[in-house]
Formats: C-alpha cells, sequence, structure tokens
C-alpha cells in the first residue's frame, strides 16, 4: 500500500439478496492521507455501501480494502473492533443520544472506551466543544438546541478521541440554507485545523466544489470520475453531466418558485 493513500479500495464487488441486486461493481478508489474527499453519485450508486466497507462493516464479494497500510480481511473479531477507534463518524441526523446533554453525549465515546478521570473528560470535552464555536451550557438537551448546534455537538463527538479518519455520511441533506452553511464552515475548520482524512457522502455539489481537495464520483457501482472540482466541473462524462444538470435545474426552480412567492 502507498504511504499517500490512508485508504485504498481495490476491485470492490458487493451484492446483496443473492446476487440478484448488484450495488458495487468493481470499485477502484484511493483517499489521499490528510485531504478532504467528497464521493457524489446518484442515489443507490453504491456511496453508503462504499463508506460502510471502508469501516469493515461490510465484506466485499471480492477484492480488498487498506485502510493506513492494514489490509481489512486479515482482522477478525476484537481486533476488528480496536481498528474501528481510527475513525470518527458524522452522522446525517446526528445521532444524539436524547435522554444526555450537550456535554454527555461528547463524553460518551471517552466514558465507554477510554480510562480517563472525570476532570480529564470534562477538560477534553470543554476543549472540543469551543473549538467549535459552544461556549456553554452545556447542560442542554439535544431538543433544547438549534439544528446548527446538535451539528456542532455530532462532529464534536465524532473527533474528541482524535481519530485518524473522519466519516461523513450526508451532513447537509435536510438543512435549512442556513445550518447548511454552519456545517460547511464546520467541516472546512477541521479540514484546516486538525488536517485528518476526510471522506465526505453527499448529494451536495457546492459544498463539493468549495470545500473538497478530491471529488470521486460513483456512476452504476463504478467509479466514473476522480480528480480535483475544477477537472469534475470540466468532466464530459455524461452521468456527471447529468447530474450537475439536474442541480442547476433544481436550483433554478427554486429561485423561480421564490420569486413567485
Amino acid at each position: 500500500m502507498s504511504e499517500q493513500f490512508a485508504i485504498e479500495l481495490k476491485g470492490l464487488h458487493k451484492s446483496f439478496r443473492e446476487g440478484r441486486d448488484q450495488i458495487l461493481r468493481g470499485l477502484d478508489v484511493n483517499f489521499e492521507q490528510g485531504k478532504l474527499t467528497y464521493i457524489l453519485g446518484p442515489s443507490g450508486t453504491g456511496k453508503s455501501v462504499t463508506l460502510k466497507h471502508i469501516l469493515g462493516l461490510l465484506e466485499p464479494d471480492e477484492g480488498e480494502v487498506w485502510v493506513n497500510g492494514t489490509h481489512l480481511a486479515t482482522l477478525r473479531g476484537h481486533e476488528r473492533i480496536v481498528f474501528r477507534e481510527k475513525f470518527g463518524m458524522v452522522f446525517q441526523n446526528s445521532a444524539l443520544f436524547d435522554d444526555m446533554t450537550v456535554f454527555e453525549n461528547v463524553a460518551f465515546p471517552l466514558r465507554e472506551h477510554t480510562r480517563m478521570g472525570e476532570a480529564e473528560i470534562e477538560r477534553e470535552v470543554t476543549e472540543v466543544l469551543k473549538s467549535l464555536g459552544m461556549h456553554g451550557p452545556y447542560d442542554k438537551f439535544p431538543n433544547e438546541i438549534s439544528g446548527g448546534m446538535r451539528k456542532r455537538v455530532g462532529i464534536a463527538r465524532a473527533i474528541v478521541r482524535k481519530p485518524e479518519i473522519l466519516l461523513y455520511d450526508e451532513p447537509t441533506t435536510g438543512l435549512d440554507p442556513y445550518t447548511r452553511i454552519t456545517v460547511d464552515e464546520l467541516i472546512e475548520k477541521i479540514k484546516t485545523d486538525l488536517r485528518l482524512t476526510s471522506v465526505v457522502i453527499s448529494h451536495d455539489i457546492p459544498s463539493a466544489l468549495r470545500l473538497a481537495d478530491r471529488i470521486v464520483f460513483l456512476d452504476q457501482g463504478r467509479v466514473a470520475f476522480q480528480g480535483t472540482p475544477a477537472e469534475f466541473v470540466r468532466s464530459k462524462v455524461p452521468a456527471i453531466r447529468r447530474f450537475l444538470d439536474a442541480d442547476l435545474t433544481s436550483f433554478h426552480s427554486l429561485s423561480i418558485a421564490e420569486k413567485d412567492a
């Protein structure tokens, strides 16, 4: 495995329902160390399945998954559980515990997976929340804070253990424009401050074009494109042109509707 790449997916094939639903068809893609990569593509083309292979939650029917020099197929049982500690995960809907406060949500992985004392946990949680623009109080519950604040808490929980790789699952889907901007700013801040290897599953083209170091575009379970945002916009791949045109059409339709309102 090249030291340039934190993650390498080699010839991945994956199907479900006894081979009737073929999702990945020889997927080959590399994710550079310390870079932010957006995975774009139509629904059902294998983005989430790819993410689950990176985490080791799914086994490929064929092919290899390498993460930081480790071939995932060689890991079993407890080894795989320990391996997943390399990752931080930001879920689409934040996935906070409703019965825990902001502080307790962020402290949860430290209490579950480390031997830190409470004083050290308090210091780590407070530090990461402040770094993301939350200066208290931390005793509120998720239903008592805004959507943007819930996203901050979800990201804080993902990075509090200082992971090597950060994964985002549709971080801006379903958000209002103001909260989307907030989440983009958080992703950009983490990219600049922590320089983690980050992978974002998304349909959000504007965010990808603004934030990504690299864009990977999936079509029918294969990599149709991987390159810079500028190269993506200039790409002549038909599936990419359709994807970009559809997004542009939606934007124009929304603009017209707003003017008529």
